[in-house]
């Protein structure tokens, strides 16, 4: 846990793990020494039994955020006026800190395509994703913390770049973000951009969280897998995200080839030392079952100075 004052209400939890039924036994008998956990909110919404059985378990002792995949912010259907109730009385009966979900959609016609698709980035949008939000907001009574996505298209119609979008949207809908720093990578290599100045470019006192996690690297082009620790490369922008914002809530995903918990859990305490600011190859302790952390080739260098924190 950390002492950082609040941004926009929202406190810093620490270094989390994304909840994965598949560590539910080992988290049960161990009760790891965790800061908090996020979960994939459609997993719970409508799920009784053991799930949320052990969700509930788990909300006595540690924080708990929800993440969504299905909100669908920059759709052209309506809202999902049910589906927003859903969330908001799960957030209320296990004590949610916040709810998040991503800068996408997820489906039109009435048609969930269960994939986070990409939307162009114009004024047109623009408008359209801030006035859901509102709306959004006004529902779940508390601010929505939206996530950057990965990204693999380019559109023609849009007219602005991604983190000018998602910065304007931040301050005219008075939302939090989601900063996924692989995210960012990955679309820098996909959009040929320096993910550096996306980093620098987004308001940081709206940044509420950061999700860490691994990609695919399939040499022409990088895809958002979550199946992999985390490059050096993406360590090096969650330095400078760290030192830009003086530290926010962050988060491991891992959501393919999930190896066991401890394994989980020691990807994201190599966090630690971009906080104290020690170089990436710096050795930490590992826990028992941890692989060493992949190197990987990538398609093009970055480079990172961390300014001083004003």
């Amino acid at each position: 846990m950390t002492d950082a004052p609040p941004r926009l209400g929202y406190p810093n939890l620490g270094l989390g793990v994304g909840l994965r039924a598949q560590h539910f036994p080992y988290i049960l008998e161990h009760w790891p020494e965790v800061d908090w956990f996020e979960i994939i909110s459609e997993n719970y919404i409508d799920s009784g039994g053991r799930p949320r059985h052990v969700l509930d378990q788990l909300a006595e002792r540690y924080p708990i955020v929800m993440h969504g995949v299905s909100m669908s912010i920059g759709s052209s259907d309506p809202l999902n006026f049910e589906y927003l109730r859903k969330l908001k009385k799960l957030a209320d009966e296990i004590g949610a800190r916040w709810i998040s979900d991503h800068v996408c959609w997820t489906g039109v016609a009435g048609i969930n395509t269960h994939d986070l698709l990409p939307i162009p980035y114009n004024e047109e949008t623009l408008a359209h994703v801030v006035s859901r939000i509102r709306t959004v907001q006004d529902v779940l009574e508390r601010r929505l913390v939206l996530e950057d996505p990965s990204s693999y298209v380019t559109f023609a119609d849009s007219t602005m770049n991604e983190w000018e979008f998602v910065s304007r949207m931040a301050e005219e809908a008075d939302c939090g973000l989601l900063l996924d720093v692989n995210n960012v990578y990955v679309s820098s290599v996909n959009h040929d951009f320096d993910p550096v100045d996306y980093v620098e470019g987004v308001p940081h006192e709206r940044v509420v969280q950061c999700h860490l996690a691994g990609h695919t690297n399939c040499t022409t082009h990088l895809i958002d897998t979550h199946d992999k620790h985390v490059i050096d490369p993406v360590w090096d922008l969650y330095r400078l995200m760290h030192a830009l914002t003086g530290g926010v809530s962050t988060l491991l995903e891992w959501d393919a080839n999930i190896p066991n918990f401890p394994v989980v859990h020691a990807e994201v305490l190599k966090a630690r030392r971009f906080m104290d600011g020690l170089p990436a190859e710096d050795d930490l302790p590992v826990e028992a079952g941890e692989a060493p952390t992949e190197k990987t080739t990538v398609p093009h260098p970055i480079h990172l100075v961390a300014p001083e924190v004003q």
